[in-house]
């Protein structure tokens, strides 16, 4: 179908008293619009009606609205056909600029152009719809994590496969002789639930149970996840369409933590092995059998710790109040000492805590313990030091338990960094350990990509459950350190993911963050090279590769980031509604002024998922930068490709700045690694100015959160005064 553009210019929220509309329609015009109209509302009822006509009655099938920022009203402006593009006009242009000023006037001009041209060179996408799509959910772990995600997916009407290695199921929750409260009044310990809930699945008729059972591979992405797992020796396949990685955690190695005596003295015990004597019955000392009458807990024992594990284990405090009330409970006359470094009880747990406070028995302190002696008669003595009575105390105990941490099971196995990255590097994105968990049959590896401290994550901000495989959700303490009350909560939000992820992938659309587009790559394989960058560089592994290194492609897997777009030396991967012509054509029709005026040009390539969202805040705030950018948003700073530098440096532009999310440890990247990837491109990009003689420091980058909107004026003027410095760029008029 032919296209016919239709431009449709607001004049309300100030943009009509600030810009001259006449010569913006006259732009459109020239720039070859078939219909170009104002409207003082778009955004109302009416306004959408004006469109809705134009695409009735005039053939509109491409349309173009020039109001307000595409982050805001999206709902609105759905019309029903895949060919609409915003022109941002109020946050990008009145909103930051001075009214009815030429500078600001060149700068609306210049965002109507690029968006027709845009919009030129568009296609209608289609959505991609699998074959024999399957919309059951597996489930990899059978603890209380496992077994809620599958509850939860059965009850909202989907089959679940649930594989447990060991041969029964529940986990750690089966091990525990009581849990900590979580109902009111919070002071009281629970009979452990788990068993109800075991039985509750058993039950279920759309739950099919594996126990004993290993995952030989899985092959596929979602929607077409083909599973064979290993029963007693037998395989057995099934279809899956999305995963729910569940598989726990373990304690960490409580003998690397020398000076507290594990495994040196006897009655120096983890936190584990005391929840095990107690279920067994009587509380007694390892070393002689004799029922223990003081119990001394060590918070933190390896964790907090760069020497053992940096972070908090988050359930050890609670769990230690609960076991200083075995204690209490089986003789009235023990005593029971916790120190710690912090008390860490949130929520309703704070009533437990307090409950602990209150009793006589309960000896609580801050302080750091600096060792352990053990006399003839295998008695303990506990040296602590910094503790709020400001002074080294002794206690002698017969029983020590040490709050040893809980290590993800993601974190065991071989260590894989990602290609190109070396040990030392300022910035490890994620790491790879090969775990025998999934199998999966990936380029990049058989698991799910970790990060530092050995948690399969994606952004820890803005997405929870998701890992850097598409389809495949953590939940529970596999994902991050939890106690029974959030892993429930964690489980049912990953379940719900999965079944997110089944229903949109069988509508052929993108999960997060681009949820909805129905866009995928195509790939113009005549021209491939076989560099095996798209293959490498993929934060999602979303493209395998075949023996001769040609790129195959998931598309469910895929999440549109179009990092491989960037990645490509020979410009073979585009969408059809975002490409590398498409975004380097409207470079290269910006309106560039004659030295002489003395009106630079620097174009700002922003991230649509922080670096935009922060440039409408600054509009929304009211906050003016400097008229001469121009802001061409980006689905992710990583689909960055270095020809747009070559593209607008030759086209006489003064200068680029890439504004992508946060990386580092702090790291805020929608796409997981794209801000990383693009900050090492770039730092290749001397040798293009270099040939095209021009000062490296034409073209930089930096990072910006959504929160720092305050800061985005600041960063462009300092940008413009760098330019400044430089000169204008000598091909100017070429």
């Amino acid at each position: 179908m032919e296209k016919k553009i239709g431009v449709y210019i607001c004049t309300d929220c100030e943009i009509g008293s600030s810009l001259d509309i006449d010569k913006l329609t006259k732009v459109a015009i020239k720039q070859k619009a078939s219909v170009v109209k104002t409207h003082p509302s778009l955004c109302q009822k009416e306004g959408v009606e004006f469109i809705k006509r134009d695409m009735a009655q005039e053939g509109v099938n491409a349309v173009i609205i020039a109001a307000c920022s595409s982050r805001v009203n999206y709902d609105v402006f759905n019309l029903g056909i895949p060919l609409v593009e915003r022109v941002n006009l109020r946050e990008g242009v009145v909103w930051t600029h001075t009214p009815n000023d030429e500078d600001t006037q060149m700068m609306a001009e210049d965002y109507i152009r690029m968006g027709i041209l845009k919009m030129q060179k568009m296609e209608a996408p289609e959505p991609y719809k699998v074959e024999n799509l399957s919309k059951n959910v597996l489930v990899v772990g059978g603890g209380l994590a496992g077994i809620t995600a599958a509850n939860e997916a059965a009850k909202a009407g989907y089959d679940v496969f649930l594989i447990e290695k060991n041969d029964s199921l529940g986990g750690w929750m089966t091990k525990i002789y009581k849990q900590a409260p979580t109902k009111p009044p919070y002071t009281d310990m629970e009979e452990p639930f788990i068993n109800n809930l075991i039985k509750e699945i058993q039950q279920n008729p759309k739950i099919k149970i594996y126990t004993s059972s290993l995952i030989e591979k899985i092959e596929g992405s979602p929607g077409i996840y083909d599973v064979t797992v290993k029963q007693n020796g037998n395989l057995e396949t099934f279809r899956a369409g999305a995963i729910v990685e569940a598989a726990g955690t373990v304690p960490y190695d409580a003998t690397k933590i020398i000076h507290l005596g594990f495994g040196k003295y006897p009655n120096v015990v983890t936190n584990y092995m005391m929840e095990d004597m107690t279920l067994k019955g009587t509380i007694v000392r390892p070393s002689d059998g004799k029922p223990v009458k003081s119990v001394a807990f060590i918070q933190c024992a390896g964790q907090r710790d760069e020497n053992h594990l940096p972070y908090c284990s988050a359930t050890c405090c609670v769990e230690s109040l609960k076991q200083a009330k075995y204690i209490r409970l089986q003789d009235p006359d023990s005593k029971a000492y916790i120190f710690y470094r912090d008390m860490r009880t949130p929520g309703h747990y704070e009533y437990f805590y307090k409950s602990m406070q209150n009793d006589a028995g309960v000896f609580l302190t801050k302080g750091d313990v600096i060792g352990i002696t053990e006399d003839e008669n295998k008695n303990l003595a506990i040296e602590v030091e910094n503790t709020l009575l400001g002074e080294k105390i002794r206690v002698n105990a017969d029983l020590v338990v040490l709050a040893t941490g809980m290590v993800p099971v993601t974190a065991l196995g071989e260590e894989i960094l990602p290609p190109g990255v070396k040990p030392g590097d300022e910035f490890i994105p994620y790491v790879m350990i090969e775990t025998d968990i999934l199998n999966l049959v990936y380029r990049q590896g058989g698991e799910v990509p970790v990060l530092v401290n050995g948690y399969p994550d994606s952004n820890f901000i803005c997405f929870p459950y998701e890992t850097r495989r598409t389809g495949i959700y953590a939940a529970g303490s596999v994902r991050a350190p939890m106690d029974i009350s959030s892993t429930i909560i964690d489980a049912t939000g990953a379940a719900l993911k999965a079944i997110q992820c089944i229903e949109l992938t069988a509508r052929g659309e993108a999960l997060h963050p681009r949820v909805g587009d129905i866009s995928y790559v195509d790939i113009f394989m005549q021209k491939c090279t076989q560099c095996k960058r798209c293959t490498e560089e993929c934060p999602f592994g979303a493209i395998n590769e075949d023996e001769k290194a040609n790129p195959l492609y998931n598309p469910t897997r895929c999440r549109r980031c179009a990092i491989c777009m960037g990645a490509c030396p020979e410009r073979i991967m585009s969408f059809k509604n975002y490409s590398v012509d498409m975004i380097g054509n409207m470079v290269k029709n910006i309106e560039v002024p004659e030295e002489e005026e003395e009106k630079p040009r620097a174009i700002v390539f922003v991230c649509e998922n922080d670096a935009y969202p922060a440039l409408d805040m600054a509009g929304l705030h009211r906050l003016s930068y400097n008229p001469f950018i121009r802001v061409v948003p980006l689905r992710c700073i990583g689909s960055m490709n270095l020809v747009w530098v070559a593209d607008a440096l030759s086209k006489g532009i003064d200068g680029i700045l890439l504004l992508g999310c946060q990386y580092g440890e702090d790291y805020q990247c929608h796409m997981a690694t794209g801000s990383h990837l693009a900050k090492i491109r770039l730092s290749k990009v001397a040798e293009t100015l270099d040939r095209l003689k021009l000062e490296s420091g034409r073209v930089q980058m930096t990072q910006v959160s959504i929160s720092e909107y305050h800061k985005i004026p600041q960063i462009l003027d300092e940008f413009m005064e760098k330019l400044k410095g430089f000169g204008p760029n000598p091909y100017k008029g070429f």
